[in-house]
């Protein structure tokens, strides 16, 4: 792939004007909250655009990523370490990403509080309650239920910390969890993932033998890939027999859902359909995909031949959903704005139900992980003009 593709310039735009229309009460990004007209609260999109400002910030070491990210979490967290309307008592794996970025703020700021602040998270996240096979509920709403988003949201913060802080004691329990998921969500033929799985057998969506939500949902599937990624990056790799089976399980991954790539480079909303009325393209899984791919090759995760393929699937969204609309304005869209299983509106985890969900441009759940797989492309870009990869 040529990165000479990569519209460099106005990206950068793309991600200034971000930052410049958003703030903590309003950001700009999360959709689902401006269609409520409510003010912002503590939430795992916003965690995920941190990031993104952050991985920025290492990448081209300017301080106006760390200060806007700075900025908008210093609002949330208290001096104690407390986190304005984070409820303890909804144990919601999703509330546990934005802390996340308690960690590199923590080293770059020297702020006290954002070590309080991951103490907390951390009691919180031990005393979740978890299924009969080990693992956390994804939320106290919704018991005995794995949901792959559920990896992503908590396992990367669970790894750092017990890595950071912890001397690595409850490492088996984070690679005990992954392997439950594996055991239990995993389609032997496809090697896709099954978006939810409740353990009781007591959901309408469930399975009555497997307990598996019914179809492969992207985004499920892309939250899933940057879960490994992430928890590898921050695991020791002392524990040379566990590293090695969760490498082993995210390229098993990436193997199973590359035969369902798109020529576009995309993947489609519910992975294995391509052809179902209604089906499309969807930007937030793709990246995730993308950015995964990309990450994880850049950690040696997985073979370097891979790269292509994550450097397919972001140039295959930026072609068909990345629009410059005026000189100044740019869009993001093909995104799904949210997709979950039962709750208040029953939903099924058929197909139909997931190309029912409204499609939205510029909302945080696609956007972050576009701009995390553009901060790989920049990390290629600068590695190459270092000399450190081959072109190909």
């Amino acid at each position: 792939m040529n990165n000479s593709r990569l519209p460099v310039e106005s990206l950068n735009r793309y991600v200034d004007e971000l930052m410049r229309n958003s703030s903590s009460r309003h950001p700009a990004w999360n959709a689902e909250y401006i269609r409520k007209q409510t003010e912002n609260t503590w939430n795992y999109v916003d965690g995920c655009m941190m990031l993104a400002f952050l991985e920025f910030y290492r990448v081209t070491g300017q301080k106006k990523f760390l200060s806007y990210a700075d900025r908008f979490m210093d609002d949330f967290v208290r001096n104690d370490g407390t986190i304005k309307t984070f409820r303890k008592e909804d144990y919601n794996l999703d509330s546990i990403n934005g802390a996340k970025a308690f960690f590199p703020l923590y080293d770059f700021t020297g702020k006290e509080k954002y070590h309080r602040a991951i103490e907390l998270v951390y009691r919180n996240l031990r005393e979740s309650p978890r299924t009969p096979s080990g693992n956390f509920w994804h939320k106290k709403i919704y018991p005995n239920q794995i949901w792959l988003d559920g990896l992503y949201m908590a396992m990367p913060f669970y790894m750092q910390y017990e890595t950071k802080y912890h001397a690595m004691r409850n490492y088996y329990d984070i690679y005990t969890q992954f392997m439950n998921v594996r055991k239990l969500m995993r389609d032997e033929t496809t090697g896709l993932y099954y978006h939810g799985c409740d353990e009781s057998r007591t959901m309408d969506w469930a399975d009555k033998k497997t307990g598996c939500s019914p179809s492969f949902w992207l985004r499920s599937i892309g939250w899933l890939v940057m879960a490994l990624t992430d928890t590898l990056e921050q695991m020791d790799e002392q524990l040379y027999y566990e590293y090695r089976q969760l490498c082993s399980m995210l390229r098993d991954l990436v193997d199973a859902l590359l035969p369902f790539q798109d020529e576009s480079g995309m993947f489609f909303q519910v992975v294995d359909r391509p052809n179902d009325p209604g089906n499309y393209l969807e930007t937030s899984g793709t990246c995730m995909i993308a950015c995964g791919i990309l990450k994880a090759v850049r950690l040696r995760l997985i073979p370097e031949c891979y790269r292509e393929y994550g450097e397919k699937a972001f140039y295959g969204t930026l072609q068909r959903y990345y629009t410059q609309e005026t000189e100044k304005q740019a869009s993001l869209g093909g995104i799904c704005l949210v997709a979950g299983l039962g709750g208040q509106q029953n939903r099924s985890g058929l197909p139909d139900y997931y190309y029912s969900e409204p499609v939205v441009k510029n909302e945080g759940k696609g956007v972050a992980p576009f701009l995390f797989a553009y901060a790989e492309m920049l990390r290629l870009d600068l590695a190459k003009t270092a000399g450190q990869v081959k072109t190909q």
